[in-house]
């Protein structure tokens, strides 16, 4: 599955599209194999597999556990606990997880006959907010004027550009029908994706970011994930680097976003509770969000306007409106997006599909790299504020899967320095070098994994390496952009 044609150089094919045809018969006759299964064999005998692809890293946790001496101390569990964290996610998302755009989910919301239905054709807003992206707008519009969804409106706002790019959406516009709205100064991203959302008038809201290219049938098969299941209020992606073969820095992020959206939303859309609805595709029932558009565009936190996308605080307003929503409306009250519809608040599911394909082009170089990596650290503390008051009402895994991620992003920059600074001055090298283990052996399940999921692609051999960057170099991060949190806009350094 791949992209139209002409919109990518050569070099840029999209991995998921990638490999031998050896490679592709493999896998289509291992999924021939199961769906003609029975739903619950199918289930059983997925579920017996996983585990035994499991069981040495279930004999290994075994082995340590009863190892572990009486009263052992938070760094003697640490690197047991992040083991036993990583098997589940591994089971949830191979054992557990069923793509909601393919079939119909085993796990369904407490009455979801309740939800309203969507027709089976439902109006889809395309929409798109973009500044100075002269190089990479055309490749992207035309992706999502390429979309197979019959019933289709594309609406991409021009946030004050600078640079040429409102001359290539104005030729775009008259050649694919798209409705381009010009914006004289720069209000950011979230107003302008707001501004778009005013001219909107589809049933479902798809946003995608300007430096992507969308498959053909990304956008259909998230609506018909949210027809098949009412009670979707939103459904991510999947989505790679387009510019992968540029260098070793976007191989190392082309798998590590496979992994954190084939694992880690994988794992946290079996209980509906994917707490990231990422920005190169992004669908949102209309009723889920419209009337909480104006309080994710005035978002402020630490006294300050909050300029950055927040996919995840837009996603927080579809997890969090049973609990959050009637504050957040009467504060905007006289804001045409609750005023002209008021939509009750609901406990939506927020799902994720894993054919839904979309790809980006990643930073190739490693300034970029590490702005990007600020601005979604700051998000994540931002959302940590918001999400962070209800998700435990979601229930047990929910709860789990979003405050166990939280608390090892948190912790990270304490243990680095503790093993790779403090343990080495005083003579406990031994203890960095056993950190330093513990964390390639969760790069190599991780890379494991993506073996699995892709039969002889060898470059699984990178996520070893992104988990040792991710130790060494992004922990520090954080508390980075802890004390920078009221600077930056929304824009990115080129790549």
């Amino acid at each position: 599955m791949s992209a139209p044609a002409g919109l990518r150089p050569p070099d840029t094919a999209p991995p998921a599209a990638a490999g031998s045809a050896a490679r592709r018969k493999l896998r289509a006759t291992a999924d021939t194999t199961l769906d003609r299964l029975e739903p619950r064999e199918r289930a059983a005998l997925v579920r017996l597999l996983v585990l035994l692809a499991l069981l040495p890293v279930l004999l290994l946790i075994a082995h340590r556990a009863v190892r572990l001496p009486y009263g052992a101390g938070l760094l003697t569990c640490y690197g047991l606990t992040v083991l036993v964290g990583s098997a589940g996610l591994l089971y949830l998302a191979h054992a557990r997880y069923d793509d909601p755009a393919e079939r119909t989910l085993r796990r369904r919301a407490r009455g979801h006959e309740a939800f309203p239905a969507l027709p089976d054709r439902p109006r889809v807003s395309f929409l798109l907010a973009v500044k100075d992206e002269v190089g990479n707008v055309e490749d992207c519009v035309r992706s999502m004027a390429a979309s197979d969804w019959p019933d289709l409106q594309i609406v991409v706002v021009d946030d004050g550009s600078r640079d040429g790019t409102g001359a290539v959406l104005d030729a775009l516009a008259g050649e694919l029908g798209v409705t381009v709205l010009r914006l004289a100064e720069n209000v950011g991203k979230k107003a302008a994706l707001v501004r778009a959302c005013a001219l909107a008038d589809g049933e479902v809201l798809v946003f995608t970011d300007s430096d992507c290219v969308v498959a053909p049938d990304a956008v259909s098969r998230c609506v018909r994930a949210m027809v098949r299941h009412p009670e979707l209020g939103a459904v991510s992606g999947h989505c790679r680097a387009l510019n992968a073969s540029a260098g070793p820095l976007t191989r190392l992020q082309d798998i590590w976003y496979e992994g954190q959206f084939r694992i880690a939303k994988a794992a946290e859309s079996v209980y509906g509770s994917v707490s990231c609805v990422s920005g190169p595709l992004a669908a949102f029932r209309r009723e889920a969000v419209y009337n909480y558009l104006p309080a994710w565009a005035a978002d402020r936190f630490a006294g300050a306007p909050f300029r950055f996308a927040t996919d995840r605080q837009l996603t927080g307003y579809v997890l969090g409106q049973v609990w959050r929503g009637r504050a957040l409306k009467r504060r905007h009250a006289d804001s045409p997006f609750v005023s002209s519809e008021d939509h009750p608040e609901r406990r939506w599911l927020v799902g994720y599909s894993r054919s839904a394909l979309v790809w980006t082009n990643v930073p190739s170089r490693w300034r970029p790299f590490l702005h990007q990596q600020v601005r979604w650290k700051k998000s994540f503390i931002r959302n940590l504020f918001f999400t962070g008051g209800f998700m435990w009402r979601r229930g047990p895994v929910p709860a789990l899967l979003y405050y166990g991620h939280a608390l090892w992003v948190l912790a990270a920059p304490p243990l680095v320095f503790w093993h790779l600074v403090w343990a080495p001055l005083h003579w406990g090298a031994a203890l960095t070098v056993l950190y330093l283990c513990g964390v390639l052996l969760k790069g190599v399940l991780w890379g494991l994994a993506y073996r699995v999921d892709n039969p002889g692609d060898r470059r699984w051999r990178w996520r070893p390496l992104m988990s040792l960057l991710s130790c060494c170099v992004l922990a520090w991060l954080l508390p980075y952009a802890a004390l920078t949190l009221r600077r930056g806009i929304w824009t990115r350094t080129p790549v």
